[in-house]
């Protein structure tokens, strides 16, 4: 079997699934390699498996680094409003040979992940609510 660079992989999966737009897949991409580097390296200086709950941990991260307030309008854009389409989009890039998995790994694994209005709103909302201008102490 040819080798197909990653361009042409995701013209391939595109075709076959069209639900996520081409940069959900290179986001993804990044991401891992994110969680990668912050997970650190298994007991032999090896890079380690990441699972996917760690690898929803380390998307929210490196989205959040990266599109601060606007996050979630930018997945949303892409096609990704919930945790299971991170899984779809890496269990589609495993598919084609771009990611590998263990026998271990699911599509479920991203199944219960977060919220993504509280893991992407919620850290830019204010810590307190202000108060309307009729709550304000009046001056003398």
């Amino acid at each position: 079997m040819q080798e197909v660079s990653f361009d042409e992989a995701l013209d391939l999966i595109r075709a076959k699934d069209p639900r996520y737009a081409r940069d959900a897949y290179q986001f993804v991409r990044e991401a891992l390699d994110h969680t990668q580097k912050t997970i650190g390296k298994d007991e032999r200086g090896r890079v380690r498996h990441v699972t996917g709950q760690e690898l929803l941990g380390g998307i929210r991260e490196y989205a959040l680094s990266q599109f601060g307030p606007m996050t979630i309008t930018v997945l949303e854009d892409w096609g990704i409003v919930r945790c299971q389409d991170f899984g779809e989009i890496v269990f589609n890039m495993v598919e084609f040979g771009i990611l590998a998995k263990t026998e271990k790994d699911t599509r479920e694994d991203f199944k219960n992940g977060y919220d993504f209005k509280e893991a992407f709103r919620k850290p830019y909302l204010p810590s307190h609510r202000l108060s309307s201008p009729s709550e304000e102490p009046t001056r003398a």
